[in-house]
């Protein structure tokens, strides 16, 4: 239970601190909200799972992994702004992954919606 907790506390800390994870997780609200609204099926919704744990995990590795730099070097570095950079390009092709997910389930939805207007 304790290892549960520091996990939760992780998010908490992380969720409190990071802009970033924020707007990950207000737009995986938001995609949640969408899929109920479009009735998305079961593939379709373990689909989406997937898509919102890796970003928001991915996320969650690059905010660790950029307080470890900054402890490690507090002052500015090229070799840690290279890890940095590295780390956020991770969670940037994984959320670029995510969109087009997005895009090839609701799209489709969308337009029948439109259409039918």
């Amino acid at each position: 239970m304790k290892r549960f907790k520091n996990a939760l506390n992780g998010i908490a800390h992380v969720f409190k601190n990071e802009q970033n994870f924020k707007i990950h997780f207000l737009t995986a609200i938001f995609v949640i909200a969408a899929g109920i609204f479009f009735k998305i099926d079961q593939t379709e919704w373990l689909i989406i799972i997937i898509a919102i744990t890796s970003v928001i995990t991915l996320e969650l590795f690059n905010s660790a992994i950029e307080y470890l730099c900054n402890f490690l070097s507090p002052d500015y570095s090229d070799k840690i702004k290279n890890i940095k950079d590295a780390s956020a390009g991770a969670v940037l092709i994984s959320a670029i992954g995510a969109f087009i997910i997005g895009l090839v389930i609701f799209f489709p939805k969308a337009i029948t919606l439109f259409n039918q207007l």
